[in-house]
């Protein structure tokens, strides 16, 4: 037992021995003034689009062609100059927009920030991007709130390049 008692003595005095020091910097914090990133504040625009009815870009077994479905005119991992705009074109099909007498809503999605909707169809303009990778999801949301599934289609993510 005086063994364990020892040993424990030994341990708390090299515990505070070790929080101890003559050096008057041991507990200094050095802080480094970091500026935040540049928030990106997009300008959104509107102009007429060619309704375009869609029609399927690729195979798929759970595609009803007769349901509504929407078909995202953005190629993937296409790259943008910082002064050009992109342009949110989309074709449908079998459904009609809430703005032009439907049901229907289209929601985007650009980098996981707040969803926008287009109740009219029409192209949506983007501009004022900051230089990097970004992400654009496109919905086709139903009666229901929902995305409305039909297949592969209707909800669509577009990843692109904005470079300096």
């Amino acid at each position: 037992m005086r063994a364990f008692v020892n040993a424990i003595s030994v341990s708390a005095l090299l515990v505070l021995t070790g929080c101890s020091s003559n050096n008057d910097n041991a507990h200094t914090t050095a802080t480094t003034i970091v500026s935040a990133p540049v928030r990106q504040q997009l300008r959104v625009s509107t102009r007429p689009a060619t309704k375009t009815l869609a029609t399927p870009d690729h195979q798929d077994p759970n595609f009803n062609p007769r349901n509504p479905f929407l078909v995202f005119n953005l190629p993937n991992e296409k790259t943008f100059g910082t002064n050009e705009p992109v342009t949110i074109d989309f074709a449908l099909a079998n459904a009609k927009l809430k703005g032009d007498g439907g049901e229907y809503r289209v929601r985007y999605i650009v980098d996981d920030e707040e969803m926008q909707w287009i109740d009219h169809w029409e192209q949506i303009v983007l501009s004022g991007w900051t230089p990097g990778k970004h992400t654009i999801r496109l919905e086709l949301v139903g009666p229901d709130g929902w995305p409305y599934k039909n297949g592969d289609y209707n909800v669509a993510v577009r990843e692109f390049t904005i470079t300096k």
